[in-house]
C-alpha cells in the first residue's frame, strides 16, 4: 500500500508542480488533495505514512522497528516507479525548451508576421 500511495503522490508532483508543468497554486491544492484523499484510502490498511521521517517519530517513541523497513522501501520503491513512468512518457526533459517553459521564458501567444 506504501508503495502505491507513493506512486501516485509522486505522479501528482511529477504532472502538476515541477518544471514545465508548473501549473501554478492549482498544483499545490492538487498534491493536497490527494495527500488528504490517500489518508482516507490507506489510512486502515497501512497508516499512510507515504513518508519515512514521519513513521519514525511513533517507533521511535514506540521503541518498535519490526515494521520500520516497510515504510523505508515502500516509499522509495513507490518514488523510484513513478520518477521511471514519467521518463518513460515525457523523456529525459530538460533542455532549453523545457528550462524556458518552467521559467515562462516561451511565447505561446500568437504573432502575427511582422510582429515583433
Amino acid at each position: 500500500m506504501e508503495t502505491v500511495l507513493t506512486f501516485r503522490l509522486v505522479s501528482v508532483i511529477l504532472g502538476t508542480a515541477s518544471g514545465a508543468q508548473n501549473i501554478g497554486i492549482i498544483g499545490a491544492v492538487g498534491v493536497g488533495t490527494y495527500i488528504a484523499l490517500a489518508g482516507l484510502w490507506g489510512s486502515p490498511i497501512s497508516g499512510a505514512s507515504m513518508n519515512p521521517a514521519r513513521t519514525f517519530g511513533p517507533d521511535l517513541v514506540a521503541w518498535d522497528f519490526t515494521a520500520y523497513w516497510i515504510y523505508i522501501a515502500g516509499p522509495l520503491l513507490g518514488a523510484l516507479i513513478a520518477v521511471g513512468v514519467a521518463f518513460l512518457l515525457r523523456g529525459p526533459g530538460g533542455g532549453r525548451a523545457g528550462s524556458g517553459a518552467a521559467q515562462g521564458a516561451l511565447y505561446t501567444e500568437i504573432r502575427k508576421p511582422g510582429q515583433a
